[in-house]
């Protein structure tokens, strides 16, 4: 009887501690403060966008830098005279440019027939940047015939991508 006495004074005991221990009080909310003013950044250029005006990036992006032919033909279609055009606006901003055209064939023909073919090509889109005001003295040109070909395939589609005259800046350009 005693042991059962002891137990329930206990449970009481610590039933009358656990309720005397009071609730913690919420912690108050902090006053609002004004944002902190950071102060003004000066205002960055606007980067523009695309390639660095007068690089080969900017040549190939704006003018474009290769002209096609149709088979055994080196004669300038409307479209290659209009990528002309644009070439010589260019090389009009930027007269310290120099350029070098370079004539290539898809891979049918003997290797001489190309070469002259390709040079036919270089000569003929060098004509036009002339006739376009670009001084003849900035202009160089090569042949590669089929020797350097863009497209590896035996197909149409590559032979068609072959049949070019492709403009390289060689100096005088911003990098």
């Amino acid at each position: 009887m005693i042991k059962k006495f002891i137990a329930v004074a206990a449970i009481a005991a610590f039933a009358t501690a656990c309720a005397a221990t009071p609730e913690p009080e919420a912690e108050p909310m902090p006053e609002p403060q004004a944002p902190v003013q950071q102060p003004a950044q000066p205002a960055q250029p606007a980067q523009p966008a695309g390639p660095t005006p007068g690089t080969v990036a900017h040549f190939q992006a704006t003018a474009g830098d290769r002209v096609f032919f149709g088979l055994d033909r080196h004669d300038l279609t409307p479209e290659a005279r209009a990528i002309l055009r644009s070439q010589a606006a260019w090389l009009s901003q930027y007269p310290t440019a120099r350029i070098r055209l370079a004539g290539n064939c898809d891979e049918r023909g003997t290797r001489e027939y190309n070469l002259a073919l390709g040079a036919r090509r270089a000569n003929a889109a060098r004509d036009y940047l002339v006739s376009q005001g670009v001084d003849p003295s900035r202009i160089s040109t090569v042949s590669y015939g089929k020797e350097q070909p863009t497209c590896r395939e035996s197909n149409e589609a590559c032979w068609a991508v072959n049949r070019n005259t492709t403009t390289m800046i060689t100096d005088g350009y911003a990098g």
